[in-house]
């Protein structure tokens, strides 16, 4: 039986907070129904550019993409690469839902649910980038098992990027940014690309903003941002 100091999101495997929000409108119904199988993740077997694209291409890979813009942009900006988001809000996959749309970008796959239960399919060694961003700080400390940043998920990340792939991480939470950055210290696989300050404090091109982000700054928090790589 697993002990309580081993417990993270890999061993608990339990999502916490509301599946949905607000009730859909007509057209985000017809959104779930129709273009979200088409482009869902499959629920068995293993899952790489091959078999979500039917080629190889760059695999680009994001834990809880909010309402998906900062992947769409990503996706808009490297239209030969592939996407993988993984969302469980309803709401959310809405939202990123009409991005694609809108955006017609066919190079998204998505699934509703836990990103743990897609990221553990995906072969070692394979993706080029995975995306935390603004998740959850659970700031109290009995809750610190829940958050995303744990030594498990790490794990799996580091074994499915490829040499030089890069985990990007943002917070506005102090208590996550404490946490996250404990953790990744003590990490021996990833260099972590900062130079000054500016590199941490100042979002990097070519990482697009988020909903989630435009409102924190509004509010007057700062906001942090990381890449690693793999080494």
């Amino acid at each position: 039986m697993t002990s309580k100091q081993n417990q993270d999101p890999t061993t608990i495997r339990q999502l916490y907070g509301r599946r949905q929000g607000h009730a859909l409108r007509e057209g985000q119904v017809e959104l779930v129904e129709k273009l979200l199988p088409q482009i869902s993740v499959p629920t068995e077997g293993p899952v790489s550019s091959a078999s979500l694209f039917g080629d190889n291409r760059p695999l680009h890979f994001e834990i809880g993409f909010g309402a998906g813009e900062h992947m769409a942009a990503r996706a808009d900006m490297l239209p030969d690469h592939g996407f993988i988001g993984c969302e469980p809000y309803l709401n959310g996959v809405v939202g990123a839902l009409q991005h694609i749309r809108e955006g017609v970008l066919p190079n998204i796959r998505l699934h509703m649910g836990n990103a743990l239960d897609v990221l553990e399919r995906i072969p070692d060694g394979t993706l080029s980038f995975v995306y935390l961003l603004h998740p959850d700080p659970w700031p109290k400390a009995r809750h610190a098992k829940r958050r995303f940043m744990n030594h498990g998920p790490v794990d799996m990340i580091a074994a499915k990027l490829k040499p030089g792939g890069e985990f990007r991480f943002g917070t506005d939470h102090p208590v996550y940014l404490e946490w996250a950055m404990m953790i990744m210290n003590q990490r021996n696989e990833f260099n972590w690309l900062c130079d000054s300050p500016k590199n941490w404090m100042i979002r990097p091109g070519g990482w697009p903003e988020t909903r989630y982000e435009a409102k924190a700054r509004r509010q007057g928090h700062e906001v942090w941002y990381f890449r690693y790589q793999r080494r």
